[in-house]
């Protein structure tokens, strides 16, 4: 819904400037959206704690980063631009944490 509204009604309001970072914040909502969504339905069906923390991580990286991206667009208020690196980071550590949830859910075998 975001971005539709960014296409047909900010593409003529905001600088190109602007229209990247918008874009930027609603494609990165958009993946991160289904990777937390993805990690709350698997902490829904294994009791591993680390799912849930995945998607805690992705909801927090997702407000910093995204948002402050596309309030910042939508503003100009440059500032918010120091969240983004932070925002960043969580969603980096919610991709971590789901995988190490992953790995202790199956863990590798040798053979021999």
């Amino acid at each position: 819904m975001a971005g539709a509204f960014g296409s047909h009604y900010l593409d003529e309001r905001l600088t190109p400037g602007e229209m990247a970072t918008f874009q930027t914040g609603i494609r990165y909502l958009q993946i991160h959206s289904l990777l937390m969504l993805f990690s709350g339905f698997a902490a829904l069906k294994w009791s591993i704690s680390r799912f849930r923390q995945a998607a805690t991580l992705c909801l927090v990286g997702i407000i910093l980063f995204s948002g402050s991206l596309i309030i910042m667009a939508l503003t100009g208020l440059s500032w918010l631009g120091a969240l983004a690196p932070v925002g960043g980071m969580a969603l980096i550590a919610s991709w971590i944490m789901l995988s190490l949830a992953f790995a202790r859910l199956s863990p590798i075998r040798e053979t021999d």
